[in-house]
């Protein structure tokens, strides 16, 4: 069912109690099955993983099953790219469905015998009322509904519809089948609602054999209970249609042992992040990012190509847990699981992103050094690597300041500072070009403190890091900033692509990265000495994307918290 171990030990909530209860008063005869089941109109994001996380470890925690089944209802918007797409994402967080996948179209025709069954028990009828007159009869929370002027059809005059609509013989809009409930019910849900609309459209799976598509609500319980599902846990939004789904399952008089019930929780929320699908879907149609897999969208697909490891996002769902109240929770908090899990796990390596020329007059024409550098202080079996050290090498330019600020520590006219992994070096000159901009630093270097510090004991108060500028590679760098400028994006307008953030990628070119930088595998992810982490990106080469900083914003929003 798996390919991970649990990322923490699972920890009591509601959803757990309520199994718990059930199993002691043998409801479903000790099964436990949960199910996960996304609509293939588009990727999965940060969103879906929190769902895929609990119902995959509510299934290994209690010995039971877990489903992925497709919501395949509506073919304009649908196609199979989505559903491969979907398989891999679940699978690289690290979850193997207990079988094939399901689709809701798998079960087309026994949904349509159960709607025929509706209409013979005078439950269901076909409406000819268009969409928009629909949703005005039905009223509002402080309006009763209205009752259709087709309300009153009868058993064998819905019958001979229902089958005509199959049949093809409406156009897409002119008729629809709904469920015959109570128009003054006090939720909306009940108010008569939507069982079956027309669509002439082709299904990438079934064709053109169906015209006729069920609705979200009458295909979900009916689904789960085909498949078994004990326990059909959705978020919050889907409250309000757990009396609808209890209602379409009281109509098929389905033993209590085999009949499924929906439970609801939390989604998931953060900061500067927008999971509204339809937005989404903006985004990348309107150009406003590369595609599903940008390093910037919230998508499982975008985080995996910006380097955030499978085991991360499922620590961090895990520790946030599952509640019955909505909230939202600090981008900032997720990131430091990232950097947690980078940290120890991922090669240090050197790379200056805005490189400035250092050359060492004092040291030997035509010596190349190799210096012993540190794989992972965290992990003592990642052993060393040799990195070249000659007499001309890039340092970053914000590492040098001509005239320092106070609490500058780092290079300047006249300093002293250490070079990691090399020497102790003064710089002695600067070179600027016509434009009075500095363009090279002339140093020298103290060949005694090879070994990291002074054998005079005396004391430099900054280390930099450097790539030899005869051995490095031209790489490119994407920097990342949050895809949009706003805590809680559209708070202020009420559409989030206002706050959309058009600055929040920035390309640089002409990187100077470590030679041992070719060798790193698509997708592996490094830290780049004192600048962050980055992931390489495996189609373009030599262009990595930032993964994360080193910086934990997230210990620092805590801070502030707990004054």
């Amino acid at each position: 069912m798996t390919t991970s171990e649990p990322a923490v030990p699972p920890r009591s909530d509601f959803i757990r109690d309520l199994i718990d209860a059930d199993n002691r008063s043998g409801r479903f005869e000790g099964r436990v099955q949960t199910r996960f089941p996304p609509e293939p109109n588009g990727f999965l994001h940060i969103g879906h993983a929190k769902s895929i996380c609990l119902n995959f470890e509510l299934a290994r925690q209690y010995g039971g099953a877990v489903n992925l089944r497709f919501d395949d209802t509506n073919p304009t918007t649908e196609d199979m790219a989505f559903v491969r797409g979907i398989e891999g994402d679940i699978e690289w967080l690290g979850y193997t469905p207990s079988n094939p996948p399901y689709f809701a179209s798998d079960y087309f025709e026994q949904l349509y015998e159960w709607a025929q069954l509706l209409i013979r028990k005078g439950k269901a009828y076909v409406d000819d009322q268009d969409a928009e007159t629909i949703s005005a009869q039905r009223g509002g929370f402080t309006a009763p509904g209205v009752d259709s002027p087709y309300r009153s059809r009868s058993v064998e005059e819905n019958h001979e519809l229902f089958a005509a609509m199959r049949a093809g013989a409406f156009p897409d809009g002119s008729r629809v089948l709904r469920a015959k409930i109570d128009m003054n019910h006090e939720n909306m849900q009940m108010r008569d609602p939507v069982l079956y609309r027309i669509r002439h459209a082709h299904h990438f799976r079934t064709g053109d054999d169906w015209v006729i598509y069920p609705t979200y609500d009458w295909a979900h319980g009916q689904s789960d209970a085909i498949e078994g599902v004990t326990h059909s846990i959705c978020t919050l939004e889907f409250d309000s249609h757990r009396p609808l789904y209890d209602w379409c399952l009281d109509q098929l008089e389905i033993p209590g042992h085999r009949r499924p019930y929906q439970t609801e929780f939390a989604r998931l929320n953060l900061t500067y992040t927008v999971l509204s699908k339809r937005k989404l879907i903006q985004l990348v149609d309107h150009g406003l990012v590369e595609g599903w897999d940008d390093p910037r969208m919230p998508t499982l697909r975008g985080m995996r190509r910006r380097g955030y490891p499978a085991s991360a996002i499922r620590a961090f769902c895990a520790h946030i847990g599952v509640a019955k109240m909505n909230g939202t929770h600090e981008i900032e908090l997720l990131e430091s699981f990232v950097r947690t899990e980078l940290n120890r796990t991922a090669l240090r390596r050197s790379a200056v992103l805005h490189p400035l020329k250092v050359v060492i007059t004092n040291w030997p024409d035509g010596l190349v050094e190799m210096r012993e550098a540190v794989n992972n202080p965290e992990d003592e079996t990642a052993g060393v690597r040799d990195v070249p050290f000659s007499g001309t090498l890039y340092i970053e330019r914000d590492d040098f300041m001509e005239v320092p600020e106070p609490k500058y520590f780092r290079l300047a006219p006249g300093r002293e500072v250490r070079l990691r992994y090399g020497y102790f070096i003064t710089c002695t000159d600067v070179v600027k070009d016509d434009a009075g901009e500095v363009v090279e630093l002339r140093c020298t270097y103290d060949p005694a403190t090879g070994g990291g510090q002074a054998p005079d004991g005396r004391k430099v108060r900054a280390t930099i890091h450097w790539v030899s500028a005869d051995h490095c590679v031209d790489g490119t760098v994407a920097l990342y900033d949050r895809l949009f400028d706003a805590e809680f994006p559209g708070e202020r307008t009420g559409d989030p692509l206002d706050d959309f953030n058009g600055g929040s990628r920035e390309l640089l070119l002409g990187v100077k990265l470590e030679p041992a930088l070719v060798d790193e595998a698509p997708a592996s992810v490094v830290q780049f000495e004192r600048l962050g982490y980055f992931a390489v990106d495996g189609a373009a080469p030599l262009l990595f994307h930032r993964t994360v900083g080193l910086r934990d914003e997230w210990a620092n929003i805590q801070k502030r918290q707990s004054r």
